[in-house]
């Protein structure tokens, strides 16, 4: 029997309506998704009260919602009784202590929920205990995602307990919830006794070394945990060195995330003598960790001794692979591990026998071209290697020659990104040699190499009997004429390359036209990238002409090239025809009246053409209206950039009557044109019957105040947009009114920017107590407004009952410690906001050290900026021992 599946985008009440319908009608309705809704606790419990007597719903997404504590009481209660319900989403709500204490309950006797994810919802420590409570006795969840919920050590001892009998959860994540060191000693102890916890997610709870020792003495008995996150920890050597004395017995630990810790050397060495005889971690995630030379060395030392492969990185994933006999490492990710040559010839020696390792992440470690001389000698006879990440490391040209050498003979390697490596033409010419006998190789990184003329030659002529290579990016490296025409000409006749990056290469004129020969016959090239190539009129041409006839290319960047009049009409009249071009960026081109006529007759007939930019060219005159009105045609066109342009009236007229009717564009960039409250009247009468733009971008234009007002009218009804950028307008306090009256009903909007709009102290106060009903918006810009305390003081006051803003930009207004002490006291209660930026204001210590104190119990802000304040020595070092200690980015000089 088949079974139904609704989402639903619609907002508020008529969305909760639509779904209460739903459950009421549909017999076969198994998966229900109102993602960012703002149903609140309303909504919430209308749904409740359905899920007590519905028997189909299976999965159920109320993510961003705006559901508190009487909604998720009201999920709890229908849980209790609903029994078919198997995966509950509430991400990104607020049901707070109680929601959490209502489902704890719910899932004492509830039979079918499987999955639970609670992120971001502030259950605190009853909320955790409630649930530990009822993970005793539950029998079926699986998954609990309590990510950023502030359970403290209290709620961490409590769901430990449950672990100790719970004989069903799989998945727990802890992320973010401050359990510290007793709260990893008690799941410590739990992982000694529990059987069925495969996955634990613990990043950024500030466990340190101890925590770690604990859970490694945990780690020697446990035979089921196969991932373990603890990246952000402050573990140093200590907290290193017992993980790896863990690991000498561990049999199930298949990835360890130990990213943004600082166990230094002998942590980096006691892994890898660990490796040596470990047989099943196959991830490894060591990224930022200052293992320096001698921690590579042993884990180059483990790589060698059986048949092995890691990953230790940067982002991600966790420790080790079977190194002895097992031969299970595939992935190692070192990036940011100053390892060195020394560093770099260990790990080039250990690939020589090593036969499971697949991927290589060695991104800005300085290995030198002996390093790289190394590894190229390994690649000789490895077998295994399919990527290998060498970006930022100085191989200079003797690396890239080495490189090029190994090449001929390894028949593995798929991914080689030498970005930034000095490699010189010499380089660029043994990698083009290489590449005619490669068979492996498809994708090569030689961004801003310096390559030159001879070295894009050579690879131009080995593109001409290459038929692996897919993907080449070539970005500042010189070509020029010679190396634009090589590739050209090896474009007629190769059939693999998909993608070719020329961003800023000087290729000029001649390049332009062999890029356009070949692209007439050309059958596989999709994406061409010829930014800053000075291509001009001619180039243009040959491009257009290409394009014609050309069925493969869908994206094609030609900004900043001058390609003129010639050149626009060119490709006008091309797009005409083809069928193929569906994004196209003549940005800065100097393309006319000729030119947008051109693109007016295109539009009426081109089907594929989805993003046009063409900021920094002209239309003044007639010609703009011309062109905005082939929109309201059949145009498949989705964004259209015209800043810069310096639109008049009649322009924006036109341009006001065309997105009344256009139903395919939904960004619309008109930064830097002129704008006034007349042209804001025209756009704004357009918002108010559109129902397809989300994106408008009106920055560094001349509305005022009642441009302002206008526009806030339309969006009391617009329910569309979802970003809206009036940066850098005259506004001012009255424009800020009345857009905050708008707020207050409209349902669409997520981000606002007011950047440098003379707002000051009124204006703010006016979105603050927008900002207390409004239930979408989750970005706000301020910077450079004048509120001055008075202005944070208001908006401090919104944050505390706020619950869907994430971040806060208030850069540049006057802010002195009384605003900070406030913001302080908002972040006590605010459970949303992610990131708060509060440069160049005038915030002292006192302000600094309010920020500190509620930083340590705040456990949803992830980056605070303090930059240019007038903070001192005192103020800058609490910041910096609180930042250490919950892992939150702070900017303070």
């Amino acid at each position: 029997m088949s079974t139904a599946s609704q989402r639903i985008k619609t907002k508020g009440s008529e969305a909760l309506t639509e779904a209460l319908e739903a459950l009421k009608t549909n017999a076969s309705q198994a998966t229900l998704d109102l993602y960012n809704n703002s149903i609140g606790d309303n909504g919430a419990q209308a749904l409740g009260e359905a899920l007590k007597t519905n028997s189909t719903l299976a999965t159920l997404n109320l993510q961003y919602n705006s559901i508190g504590e009487k909604g998720g009481q009201a999920l709890g209660e229908a849980l209790k009784t609903n029994s078919t319900l198997a995966t509950l989403n509430l991400q990104n709500n607020s049901i707070g202590e109680k929601g959490g204490q209502a489902l704890g309950e719910a899932l004492k006797t509830n039979s079918t929920l499987a999955t639970l994810n609670l992120q971001n919802n502030s259950i605190g420590e009853k909320g955790g205990q409630a649930l530990g409570e009822a993970l005793k006795t539950n029998s079926t969840l699986a998954t609990l995602d309590l990510y950023n919920n502030s359970i403290g050590e209290k709620g961490g001892q409590a769901l430990s307990e449950a672990l100790m009998t719970n004989a069903t959860l799989t998945t727990l994540d802890l992320w973010r919830n401050s359990i510290g060191f007793n709260g990893a000693q008690a799941l410590a102890e739990a992982l000694k006794i529990n059987v069925t916890l495969a996955t634990l997610y613990l990043q950024s709870n500030a466990i340190g070394d101890n925590g770690a020792m604990a859970l490694s003495e945990a780690l020697k008995t446990n035979s089921v945990l196969s991932r373990l996150d603890l990246q952000n920890n402050s573990i140093g050597e200590k907290g290193g060195q017992a993980l790896g004395e863990a690991l000498k017995t561990n049999s199930t630990l298949a990835t360890l995330n130990l990213q943004n810790n600082s166990i230094g050397e002998k942590g980096g060495q006691a892994l890898g003598e660990a490796l040596k005889t470990n047989s099943t971690l196959a991830t490894l995630d060591l990224y930022n960790n200052s293992i320096g030379e001698k921690g590579a060395q042993a884990l180059g030392e483990a790589l060698k001794t059986k048949l092995n492969s890691g990953h230790i990185g940067l982002g991600a994933q966790a420790l080790g692979e079977a190194l002895k006999t097992n031969s299970t490492l595939a992935t190692l990710n070192l990036q940011n591990n100053s390892i060195g040559e020394k560093g770099g010839q260990a790990l080039g020696e250990a690939l020589k026998t090593n036969s499971t390792l697949a991927t290589l992440d060695l991104y800005n470690n300085s290995i030198g071209e002996k390093g790289a001389q190394a590894l190229s000698e390994a690649l000789m006879t490895n077998a295994t290697l399919t990527t290998l990440d060498l970006y930022y490391n100085s191989i200079g040209e003797k690396g890239g020659q080495a490189l090029g050498e190994a090449l001929k003979t390894n028949s593995t390697l798929a991914t080689l990104n030498l970005q930034n490596n000095s490699i010189g033409e010499k380089g660029g010419q043994a990698l083009g040699e290489a590449l005619k006998t490669n068979s492996t190789l498809a994708t090569l990184n030689l961004q801003n190499n310096s390559i030159g003329e001879k070295g894009g030659q050579a690879l131009g002529e080995a593109l001409k009997t290459n038929s692996t290579l897919a993907t080449l990016d070539l970005r500042l490296n010189s070509i020029r004429e010679k190396g634009g025409q090589a590739l050209g000409e090896a474009l007629k006749t190769n059939s693999t390359l998909a993608t070719l990056d020329l961003y800023n290469n000087s290729i000029g004129e001649k390049g332009g036209q062999a890029l356009g020969e070949a692209l007439k016959t050309n059958s596989t090239l999709a994406t061409l990238d010829l930014y800053h190539n000075l291509i001009g009129e001619k180039g243009g041409q040959a491009l257009g002409e290409a394009l014609k006839t050309n069925s493969t290319l869908a994206t094609l960047n030609l900004q900043n090239n001058s390609i003129g009049e010639k050149g626009g009409q060119a490709l006008g009249e091309a797009l005409k025809t083809n069928s193929t071009l569906a994004i196209l960026n003549l940005q800065k081109n100097n393309i006319w009246i000729k030119g947008f006529l051109a693109f007016s007759d295109a539009f009426k007939a081109n089907l594929t053409l989805k993003i046009l930019n063409l900021e920094g060219n002209t239309t003044r005159g007639k010609i703009a209206p011309v062109l905005f009105k082939s929109l309201t045609t059949k145009s498949t066109l989705t964004t259209l950039n015209m800043g810069y342009k310096s639109i008049e009236e009649d322009e924006a007229q036109a341009l006001g009557e065309a997105l009344k009717t256009n139903s395919s564009l939904i960004t619309l960039d008109l930064q830097s044109n002129s704008i006034d409250d007349n042209g804001a009247q025209v756009l704004a009468e357009a918002l108010k019957s559109n129902s397809t733009l989300t994106t408008l971008y009106l920055q560094n234009n001349s509305i005022g105040s009642n441009g302002g007002q206008v526009l806030a009218e339309a969006l009391k009804t617009n329910s569309t947009l979802t970003t809206f950028d009036l940066q850098n307008n005259p506004t001012g306090n009255n424009g800020a009114q009345a857009l905050s009256e708008a707020l207050m009903t409209n349902a669409a909007l997520t981000t606002l920017d007011l950047w440098r709009n003379s707002i000051g102290f009124n204006g703010a106060q006016a979105l603050a107590e927008a900002l207390k009903i409004n239930v979408t918006l989750t970005t706000l810009y301020l910077q450079s407004n004048a509120i001055g305390d008075n202005g944070a003081m208001a908006l401090s006051e919104a944050l505390k009952t706020n619950s869907v803003l994430s971040t806060l930009d208030l850069w540049g207004n006057s802010i002195g410690d009384y605003g900070a002490q406030a913001l302080a006291e908002a972040l006590k209660i605010n459970s949303t906001l992610t990131i708060l930026d509060l440069q160049k204001n005038t915030i002292g210590d006192n302000g600094a050290l309010a920020l500190a104190e509620v930083l340590e119990i705040n456990s949803t802000l992830e980056t605070l900026n303090l930059w240019h304040n007038s903070i001192g020595d005192n103020g800058a070092w609490v910041l910096h021992r609180v930042s250490q200690a919950v892992a939150l980015r702070i900017g303070c000089w």
